[in-house]
């Protein structure tokens, strides 16, 4: 087999066969491949797609290149919740304890953030003591015991994906739905669970831009995901503004512990529980809609899914006292109101999530480097969102601040607000479910 016939078979739109996947991929990932050929195979599939077929292959080749995570040792239903990324996307801290509540067993394995803010293990690891590299006995025993863990990703997972991002990030490659579909999907067929939730987001904040695209991505991983046995469905959300009020680090952990508590951001509680009520389905715990709500909010209204998250901090040497105190989690030097300034009542037309999300990364909330320090007490939190009313001199957003970019980043907030003095109305977060 050689890799020119490869290249030019998918440079003419043929289907790459199982065989001929698993080869370039082992080849590629032991060196015997040379990048400048997979370049050529990338840009091919870029102009040219790939069958549903070659999609799971490609997965599978990738899953198949570095360590799979056995969670047979977990006893009951394991499901796995993914999110693509958005600004203010604090919904693991939420929907895990819940879903854990519920009787799913949540083995999550998470990555840090890159760029706007943290990710989900940043944030965890605002709370002092939080250890998110647990062994994999104390990860089996904590799931068995409480339902959920969060742990980082091993090193070893996926390897052949770290190398085709690489590759891809530096030949314009990008933006290939195949390649993103397989690339998330390797990762979460690695992870082992049995049931898999996908969030896709969709808008100014996120990575697909327009609904079409979006959904040609979710479709692409739930076909990977179902042909592969796992159950899965994926749920596209707008992203046009922040998720929740609050964005960086420690604000969101106490964003999701108020959510728990039911005084969150109405938008987030919402999106919250209906993810849930999806993943109490897909494992076939509740057999409709109503079931599943109904116990999502029993849980909310009982305490015990925020019972669970003192549970999860507990268990990885986290101080579960947060859960009551936030000044455990400490606090910015300063907190700074953005007001608005016009002359008559206006309303919050538009919020672009992503200047918002600039915005704390200038702050210290995200990092542009994976060397980089987070600040975890810095961040934005929105006190007017799309279709709220603004009056003179209210507040639209608070700044917390250690010193570092504030001007910058308070007129970025300010930019990011566009205003109209008629009626806006609110849009639904849950645009489309793929199943």
């Amino acid at each position: 087999m050689r890799m020119i016939d490869l290249i030019l078979k998918k440079r003419n739109n043929e289907e790459l066969t199982k065989e001929e996947i698993h080869f370039i991929i082992e080849g590629y990932t032991n060196g015997q491949i040379p990048d400048y050929q997979v370049s050529a195979l990338l840009m091919a599939i870029y102009f040219n797609g790939m069958t549903n077929e070659e999609r799971l292959n490609l997965t599978i080749a990738m899953l198949k290149s570095g360590e799979e995570i056995n969670l047979s040792k977990i006893k009951g239903i394991k499901c796995d919740k993914h999110s693509t990324g958005g600004v203010g996307d604090k919904t693991s801290l939420v929907v895990g304890p819940l879903a854990a509540a519920c009787g799913v067993k949540m083995a999550k394995m998470s990555g840090r953030g890159l760029g706007h803010t943290g990710g989900t293990l940043d944030k965890l690891e605002s709370i002092p003591g939080f250890n998110i590299s647990i062994s994999a006995d104390d990860f089996h025993r904590q799931v068995n015991e409480i339902g959920i863990a969060i742990i980082g990703q091993t090193a070893n997972i996926t390897p052949a994906d770290k190398l085709l991002y690489s590759l891809r990030d530096v030949t314009g490659t990008v933006e290939s739905i195949p390649l993103i579909a397989s690339s998330i999907m390797s990762k979460k067929l690695a992870s082992g669970a049995d049931n898999i939730v996908l969030d896709v987001k969709v808008g100014e904040g996120a990575f697909m831009k327009n609904i079409d695209e979006a959904t040609k991505l979710a479709e692409g991983m739930v076909s990977i995901g179902n042909l592969a046995n796992r159950k899965t469905v994926a749920v596209l959300t707008a992203m046009n503004e922040p998720l929740g009020c609050a964005v960086g680090n420690s604000l969101e952990v106490i964003e999701a512990i108020e959510t728990l508590k039911g005084n969150g951001p109405k938008d987030f509680l919402e999106l919250c529980i209906y993810f849930v009520t999806e993943i109490l389905i897909v494992c076939g715990i509740c057999k409709d809609d109503a079931e599943a709500h109904a116990l999502v909010e029993e849980k909310i209204n009982n305490g015990e899914g925020l019972n669970k998250l003192a549970e999860m901090i507990r268990y990885q040497n986290g101080n579960q006292n947060v859960i009551n105190d936030y000044s455990i989690l400490g606090s910015a030097e300063e907190i700074i109101e953005v007001k608005y300034f016009g002359k008559m009542p206006v309303y919050v037309e538009k919020l672009d999530a992503l200047m918002i999300g600039e915005a704390a990364m200038l702050l210290g909330a995200g990092r542009e480097t994976k060397e980089q320090a987070i600040d975890p007490t810095v961040g934005v939190v929105l006190n007017k969102k799309i279709g709220d009313k603004v009056l003179p001199d209210d507040v639209i957003a608070y700044v917390h601040t250690n010193g570092k970019n504030t001007t910058n980043a308070i007129e970025m907030i300010f930019n990011a607000y566009r205003f109209n003095n008629k009626e806006i109305t609110k849009t639904n977060k849950i645009l489309k479910v793929v199943r």
